[in-house]
């Protein structure tokens, strides 16, 4: 979101997130700060763009720079945000993104705050829905080679929790030896290297009925 967000919810990843640099695990005070969507995608936009103005970030929005000033600063009270002194001045304030990955995995945090808990997650899948129908929109007027790698898959698995751990740590595992994307490492990226979303969806299904 975010435009693009990083963000891994689960209660199976703690583990990763204690080595992952740049992170952070929402507690009940994070899960308050980052329940609204603009504040998702606030976030999203400074990883993805690098260091920017709440007047750029608005028209990004397609909110008034008034919104976007008022939710940064409560990013930047809750420490997911500051401000970049290096660029701003007197009249324009930049602000940059202080993490590259959220991991939402403390199941108490959620516990604690079940409507922000619930707010965030939301926020979270519409922002995925939105980049995925933003790729969409633009398919046909990509390059051939990057239309044919684009794909929309789902699998049924049945499986146990644990063997649905599992899964998810088997995949981390996999996209983690991939170079990862961010502003200051663009440069030295291969020739026709992109961006690259990858977003995986791990959904309990308990109403679909078992077969006889």
């Amino acid at each position: 979101m975010g435009d693009e967000e990083s963000t891994s919810i689960g209660s199976n990843v703690a583990e990763q997130a204690a080595v992952v640099q740049d992170a952070v695990v929402l507690d009940a005070k994070g899960l308050r700060a980052l329940a609204h969507p603009v504040r998702v995608q606030l976030v999203g936009l400074l990883r993805k763009h690098g260091p920017s103005t709440a007047t750029r970030l608005a028209e990004r929005l397609g909110v008034n720079s008034g919104t976007a000033s008022y939710h940064l600063r409560q990013l930047g009270a809750a420490g997911f945000v500051e401000e970049d002194t290096e660029r701003g001045n007197a009249r324009e304030r930049w602000w940059r993104s202080v993490h590259r990955t959220i991991w939402f995995s403390d199941p108490e945090a959620a516990e604690q705050e079940p409507e922000a808990a619930l707010a965030y997650q939301q926020s979270v899948a519409a922002l995925y829905t939105l980049r995925t129908q933003q790729a969409l929109n633009g398919l046909q007027t990509m390059p051939r080679a990057w239309r044919h790698a684009f794909d929309l898959s789902d699998w049924a698995l049945r499986l146990t929790p644990e063997e649905t751990g599992a899964l998810y740590r088997e995949l981390a595992e996999v996209i983690g030896r991939y170079r990862r994307d961010a502003p200051e490492t663009a440069a030295s990226a291969p020739e026709g290297a992109e961006r690259v979303a990858v977003m995986t969806h791990i959904l309990p299904e308990l109403d679909v009925p078992p077969t006889s």
